[in-house]
């Protein structure tokens, strides 16, 4: 009995432990949002010394002309969410014709589909751009570049972990539906996407993230400043030649931050499956 209470005991407090040192740097980022410049640089601690709220006043200022930081923000979403949306929808279709059919030259493409995942995307920013400029899609209104590959199941380890998530599902529930009368673009909206909730929630959240934090995407196709996202507008906020406040440019952080922990939060409820769920 004891000494299930001590190892209780280390357990929780090594999690203590590890939990401080991954919030510590998230407290410090809301604690520097009221500090000032010279303060910010000469303490590591949580608590400011002289408070002030300049940077929050000033994040919502406008900065570049025709871009402020609320329309950044809906710059942004305007094309994350398609892009989301239409990433699940072209992934979820991919994983499942190469999990669930066979079909002339499966292996050869299944190994070409991996062998992507080793090429830096750095390789292909001059071929993609190519594309991009002779189809005119540079500084599109809609976010064209930065939309449609998503529509062609262009990331690919997303594409991986759907196969592999439905690799584990038994056939017999696609047996089961065949004998019930389903098709098999019905098989999989009504029996096998309930069950990839969890995994295609982890995808959303992944592509979300990756999305929002794409810096030389909107570098390349948006020439429009009153069509920047927020990754170009955090650079914006930094002026190298007189210096800038770091208070406003971290400010500028959290806002950004706070949608995807929201839709995280949220996300964590959603993704838990089914009573029942592959054990029936």
């Amino acid at each position: 009995m004891m000494r299930r209470k001590r190892e209780r005991m280390l357990r929780y407090t090594v999690l203590t432990l590890g939990a401080v040192v991954m919030i510590y740097p998230l407290v410090w980022l809301l604690s520097a949002t009221v500090r000032e410049n010279s303060e910010l640089f000469s303490s590591a601690g949580v608590l400011p010394i002289h408070p002030t709220l300049e940077g929050w006043k000033n994040a919502f200022a406008s900065y570049g002309g025709q871009i402020h930081l609320l329309r950044a923000m809906g710059n942004t979403y305007a094309y994350a969410i398609p892009k989301v949306l239409l990433t699940l929808i072209s992934t979820t279709l991919t994983a499942y014709g190469f999990s669930r059919f066979s079909f002339r030259g499966k292996r050869f493409w299944t190994l070409c589909l991996f062998s992507t995942l080793f090429l830096p995307q750095t390789v292909l920013y001059v071929p993609q751009y190519v594309l991009m400029n002779a189809l005119g899609w540079i500084d599109s209104a809609l976010y064209l570049p930065l939309i449609v590959p998503a529509a062609l199941a262009g990331d690919t380890v997303l594409v991986v972990m759907l196969m592999q998530f439905l690799r584990g599902i038994p056939t017999a529930y696609d047996e089961a539906a065949k004998l019930d009368g389903c098709n098999s673009m019905q098989t999989l909206w009504y029996v096998l996407v309930p069950v990839l909730r969890p995994v295609l929630l982890s995808c959303g959240v992944l592509q979300l993230i990756w999305t929002v934090n794409d810096y030389m995407g909107p570098l390349l196709y948006v020439k429009s400043p009153e069509r920047y996202p927020l990754s170009l507008f955090v650079k914006l906020s930094m002026d190298a030649d007189s210096g800038f406040a770091w208070n406003r440019v971290l400010v500028v952080c959290c806002i950004a931050m706070l949608p995807q922990i929201v839709l995280y939060a949220v996300s964590q409820r959603l993704s838990t499956p089914d009573a029942g769920g592959l054990k029936e």
